[in-house]
């Protein structure tokens, strides 16, 4: 496979459960964080996979149940890596007084009450979002969903320092991050929601993302002194939420 391919089936590894090739092993630095410009393609893809799911589940069952299993779904797929990421952010920031105290928790396979609470409610406000979507707008939703917080982890790794010192999972992708991987993968995502909302929604929603990525930033700095792992994946769950109860909201005023 070229230079384009491997990056991108290191994406796919990583971003989801589904295996694309056995021969693509031992990545380097480099081919990490060019693996990134590739998240919101592995996104749009994923996000392809839930409107098929979605068509087919809703000749079974009743629209409720099948907001259920799209949530069901995607965890699955994505082996709940981002809700990981999101409740062990939570327990830091409940538990610790402290950046390195916070981290510390983090790294606490155990889940603590805020994290847990933290994490159902997220579901909630998810299967919310999917209830509320005008169905006139939902294949573009749920195909644009991922790709979208997946764009905002790749914005959030290049504008924040890694917190930590001895290094950690995400430390890898961030060593050779750039603004051309980042560019690359803001003109994916903002191609993917201009072919499913237009130019002006497309232009609200990037910018609304950059906003939130610019708080994450700022928060992470703050309370952990850079990002991590489990920061990005908290970055995403926030991103995708709001992205589905906002996208109703813009087409109801615009």
């Amino acid at each position: 496979m070229g230079a384009v391919a491997r990056p991108f089936i290191f994406a796919w590894h990583f971003l989801t459960t589904i295996p694309l090739s056995r021969v693509h092993h031992e990545p380097t630095a480099p081919e990490l964080a060019a693996s990134m410009a590739w998240y919101p393609v592995v996104g749009l893809l994923i996000g392809g996979g839930l409107v098929v799911a979605d068509m087919a589940l809703q000749v079974v069952f009743d629209g409720i149940v099948v907001n259920a299993l799209l949530i069901v779904l995607l965890v699955l797929l994505t082996r709940g890596l981002h809700q990981d990421g999101l409740a062990d952010t939570l327990d830091g920031l409940a538990g610790g007084c402290t950046s390195a105290e916070r981290l510390s928790i983090m790294r606490d396979p155990q889940v603590g009450a805020l994290g847990a609470t933290g994490l159902f409610l997220s579901l909630l406000l998810r299967y919310a979002g999917l209830m509320v979507l005008p169905h006139e707008l939902r294949v573009s939703a749920l195909c644009c969903m991922p790709a979208v917080g997946r764009w905002a982890m790749v914005t959030s790794a290049w504008v924040s320092p890694y917190a930590r010192a001895e290094g950690g999972l995400a430390a890898p992708f961030l060593t050779h991050l750039s603004w051309r991987h980042v560019l690359v993968a803001t003109l994916l995502v903002a191609m993917g929601l201009g072919v499913g909302f237009g130019i002006v929604t497309s232009f609200v929603v990037m910018m609304a993302g950059v906003v939130v990525v610019l708080i994450g930033w700022w928060g992470c700095r703050r309370w952990f002194g850079g990002i991590t792992g489990d920061t990005l994946g908290a970055m995403n769950e926030v991103i995708e939420i709001l992205f589905l109860l906002s996208i109703p909201l813009l087409f109801r005023f615009a």
